[in-house]
């Protein structure tokens, strides 16, 4: 058993588990990528045209920012924070655009509301909610609706696979046939050990919340082209969650780009979404279909 004392999930006592569920567990400062990434956030801001607090939907925080690109119906890349469903927003995750924009991608970081005040359920509703936004408003803002991606981080990557589940399009659409691609960074996909740990206290997920909630358990039989990536320093569990989810998804997207980042952990992984210079990058900007350049040291591993 790992971890002593009794077995709480898959051989891991109660401490164990937590640490497995804990990514900050595997750097030295979690804080550093925090102010890291709001830093870079206001960057952008400053640096690139942007629509600010864009509603979505009736809840306060149901607002997005919107970065155009110059030219005509331009690729989208949406951004789901992570922060496991209770921290960070909008402001935290606008730096991807410092690198899509000027590649033509026109970028949007998706604000949803937080745990506890919002349960899961309801979190996984308002992000369908901010993506069909997108989807209905694509030529007022100047984006190619056929060409939308959606991207996440962590819990952000959970939201995203929600957003690939059959049944909630107001359309009646299959989500495969509404997005272009997507992009899961250091996901979390079955939610069973999540709801044993200490991560479940502002989420309060019961058994059956958690079945419904796990994206790798209702999985369509047709998903968009993905991407799904993970750093090299990550816990057990979550190298765990990355490789069944890959297995899970080889059959059902045309096809399936899995990179694993040595030099990155679960908190820096992100910085290299837009840059095409890294393997995460070169393979976002394959599946946008935006400029290229050969990405450094090894390139993507793609596989089905």
């Amino acid at each position: 058993m790992t971890g002593g004392g009794r077995e709480v999930y898959r051989g891991y006592g109660q401490a164990e588990l937590d640490r497995q569920y804990s990514p900050s567990s595997r750097v030295a400062d979690l804080t550093v990528f925090l102010a890291e990434y709001t830093a870079e956030s206001v960057r952008a801001k400053a640096e690139l045209a942007v629509e600010e607090s864009l509603r979505y939907g009736p809840e306060p925080p149901e607002t997005l920012d919107f970065f155009p690109a110059s030219g005509p119906a331009a690729p989208l890349m949406v951004f789901v924070h992570g922060g496991y469903w209770r921290e960070l927003g909008k402001d935290d995750s606008a730096f991807p655009a410092r690198g899509l924009v000027p590649a033509g991608v026109a970028f949007a970081a998706l604000n949803y509301g937080l745990a506890p005040q919002y349960r899961l359920d309801a979190i996984v509703d308002q992000v369908r909610r901010g993506l069909w936004w997108l989807v209905e408003h694509a030529a007022e803002l100047g984006v190619a609706a056929d060409r939308i991606h959606v991207s996440g981080s962590s819990a952000g990557a959970h939201l995203t696979a929600m957003a690939l589940l059959d049944g909630w399009t107001p359309d009646g659409r299959a989500p495969a046939d509404v997005f272009a691609g997507a992009t899961l960074l250091s996901g979390v996909y079955d939610l069973e050990p999540v709801r044993r740990t200490y991560v479940n206290e502002p989420l309060r997920l019961d058994r059956a919340a958690a079945a419904r909630l796990s994206p790798i358990r209702r999985l369509p039989d047709r998903l968009p082209p993905l991407v799904v990536a993970r750093g090299g320093a990550e816990t057990d569990e979550f190298i765990r969650q990355h490789n069944e989810f890959v297995r899970a998804v080889a059959d059902r997207a045309p096809i399936v780009r899995e990179v694993v980042a040595p030099h990155r952990n679960h908190f820096d992984l992100s910085f290299d979404l837009a840059d095409p210079a890294t393997a995460l990058g070169a393979a976002v900007f394959e599946q946008l279909g935006a400029g290229r350049r050969a990405p450094a040291g090894n390139g993507p591993k793609v596989g089905q």
